[in-house]
Parts: structure tokens; sequence; C-alpha cells
């Protein structure tokens, strides 16, 4: 972000803050809203099932989402998370308080707001993830940074081992086997059924898919650790607060990062896309797993990159806002996608396509970026923020 650009944010905002971590932070809930919308709206988003009535322009808008943005932003959740995490230790440090217990409470509200969440909007919840997995920032709180990030890297390694050796033994199965996992479910049906019914069938319907969510932890657990860790680092080393010395080193991430990245989620679209054969889909959504952390570190150093640039800046500030108030604007993508998409409004659930439910989701994100100005030039916090912040004090938050 130019200076003159840095100065006005800090002018208008808290000391404290970091504006590229903000409008990170903004940027990772456009990503987070698309995949979430898409994945709200149909039975057929997770990719092992080929939706029968796609149109042409709808399987082309699959393609793109699932090439450009699953499995990539909530890594950069992740990453901000453990990025952030420094930044709430440095904050008790300041006030003379404990960092432990106060982040005890913080995992504790996440848990219980991501429960909610999951029961009432949205299986695909990633606060409980957070809530648990962060269990052990908090044990690594005080490591170097050169250990968080070897930490990181071995995770990360393993993680990936397994998943690799889990999406290689599925090219053993039988043709017969393969076939059955393009076939569609005949619990689509059902899970159709309720979320067109009425609300107690939409809770109903989720409380039933919570068993899935909950194994989901494990799964993703050691990507969203290695992101942790990897925020971490980087927070300790405070890499954000003076990207300008770390350009030509973002440079190359940026391009490692796509040359390493895409072609492990063009692999994972078009196996989930059905153009590989059935076969093909668990390896392929593995593959696509295991580079999205590549992907991932090209967006943050392409979006870093960006703000220093004149336009950047200006986008910057306009992402900020709403990177503030991220908690708030994740809840509420998935209270109005609720409305939209389950018997708690239209029930329009399976009878939108992939491409007219992308351009809703850019719409709601305009208004959200619209809001998130309003709000922030009044409010220190979003109103969730405010919430988790004073089970994280076990006070009222000032401001």
């Amino acid at each position: 972000m130019p200076a003159t650009a840095a100065a006005t944010y800090e002018r208008t905002d808290r000391p404290a803050r970091i504006p590229e971590v903000d409008a990170l932070r903004g940027f990772a809930l456009l990503g987070i809203l698309v995949v979430n919308a898409t994945m709200m709206a149909s039975p057929y988003a997770g990719g092992g099932a080929v939706d029968p009535d796609a149109t042409t322009l709808d399987q082309a808008a699959d393609g793109v989402v699932q090439t450009l943005l699953v499995g990539k932003f909530y890594l950069l959740f992740s990453f901000l998370f453990g990025y952030s995490f420094t930044l709430q230790q440095d904050s008790a440090a300041r006030e003379g308080a404990s960092a432990v217990p106060r982040m005890l409470r913080r995992s504790l509200g996440l848990l219980v707001l991501g429960l909610l969440h999951a029961v009432l909007l949205y299986t695909g919840d990633i606060l409980m993830t957070y809530a648990l997995i962060g269990l052990v920032l908090i044990a690594a709180r005080n490591c170097s940074p050169g250990t968080a990030l070897r930490a990181a890297r071995v995770v990360y390694g393993c993680a990936s081992a397994l998943l690799l050796l889990m999406g290689l033994g599925s090219l053993f199965m039988s043709d017969t086997e393969a076939a059955e996992l393009t076939e569609i479910p005949t619990e689509f049906a059902a899970l159709i059924a309720d979320y067109r019914g009425d609300p107690a069938s939409v809770v109903r319907a989720n409380l039933g898919q919570l068993p899935d969510t909950l194994l989901a932890v494990p799964l993703m657990g050691g990507f969203v650790l290695a992101a942790f860790l990897t925020g971490l680092y980087c927070g300790k080393r405070r890499l954000l607060a003076d990207t300008g010395r770390y350009v030509s080193r973002m440079r190359r991430v940026c391009v490692l990062g796509v040359v390493v990245g895409l072609p492990g989620s063009l692999f994972m679209a078009l196996a989930a896309g059905g153009a590989l054969g059935p076969r093909w889909i668990l390896l392929g959504s593995v593959v696509g797993m295991v580079t999205a952390p590549a992907l991932t570190a090209a967006y943050v150093c392409g979006m870093l990159l960006f703000t220093k640039t004149a336009r950047g800046g200006r986008t910057a500030r306009l992402l900020a806002p709403a990177g503030r108030m991220a908690l708030t604007n994740y809840l509420s993508q998935s209270l109005v996608m609720a409305l939209v998409f389950t018997a708690y409004g239209l029930a329009l659930y399976d009878r939108v396509g992939t491409a007219a439910v992308v351009l809703g989701a850019l719409v709601l994100y305009a208004a959200q970026l619209a809001l998130s100005r309003q709000l922030m030039a009044r409010c220190r916090y979003g109103p969730v923020e405010w919430l988790l912040r004073a089970v994280t004090l076990a006070r009222l938050p000032r401001g």
C-alpha cells in the first residue's frame, strides 16, 4: 500500500491494526462466500457426483470455482488466524494479562459459535475446526519462529503423504466400484426434501450431517494446523507489518505457487466434473487438497504486492473494513444463503444453477463491503467480534 494510503488508513483506524491483514481477510471472505454459496445451494457441489441437469454455463462455473477457490480460502483464513494469534498475545502482554486463559475462552467461544452455525445454518462450518486445532497454537505459543515453520512443514508433509496414499489406492478399484462413485447418492432426495420442507426439517438435515462435519476435522486438520503454524511463524517475525522488505521473495512465491498449485487444482476440477472417469475422483480431490497451499500462498503474496500499487491501495481500503468484521460477515453470509436456499425462506435448494449462485454471491459480497464500511466508520468491532471479545476478556470490551 502506498505510504499516503497507509497513513490515511491509520488516521481513521486504531493504530494497533495492520491494514494488510484486514485487507487479506476481506479478500478471503469473497472466496469463502462463493464456495459456501455453491455448497449451500446444491448437494452436487461437493464434487462426488455430477449434476445431470447442469447446463454448460453451470459446468463452466463449477470448473472455475473448483479450480480457483475450493480448498484455498479456508487456508488463507487459517494462515491469518495463526498470524493474529501473535497479535493477541502481544495485546495480553501490554495489558499485563495471561494469554492462556484468554485464548482458552476464545476457543470455547468459537466452538459454541461453530456448533450453532453448523446446526442452524451451514454444516460446512470451519469455526469448530479452528477452535479445536487452535488449542495446538496455545500449546506452541512460546516456540521460536524457526520451530513453528519446521513443524508446519512436517505436519503438511505427513498429512499430504497420508492422503496421497488413500487417493492412489482408489486407482486399484474395479470398474464397478469406481462407477458407484459417480452415482447420485440415494440420500440426496431426502436431503433436498428436508431443505425444502420447513425450519424443523432444515435443522434435522443439518444434525444428520454433523457427524460428517466432525469427521472432516482430522481430514482437514493437518492442512489447517500447517497454515496456523505458518501464520504463527510470520506473526513472530512480523512479516506482514513491513512487507516492503520482501517484494522479490513474494514475487518468487507467486510464480512458484501458481506453477505448483494451478495444475493440481485443474486436475481436481477435471476429476470432480467427471471428465477423467470415476476412479480418478478421489485422487483428484486429494491432489487438489495437497497443492492448494501453494495457490493460497500465491494469493497472499499476490494481494500483498497488489496493495503496493495505487489501485491496490484503493482496493485494500475497500476490503479492510469487511476484514475487520470478518466473523460477522462470515456468519451473515450463511444466514443470507440459508434464507435463500432452505425452508427458512425461499427454499431454492437444488433449484438454482451454479452460475446464478456465483452471481448472487458477488452481489451479496458487494453489499457486505458497503455495509462494513459504514459500520466500521462508527464502531470499533463488528457485532459478533464484540461478543467473542467479551468472552475472551471475560468482561465487556471498551469502544
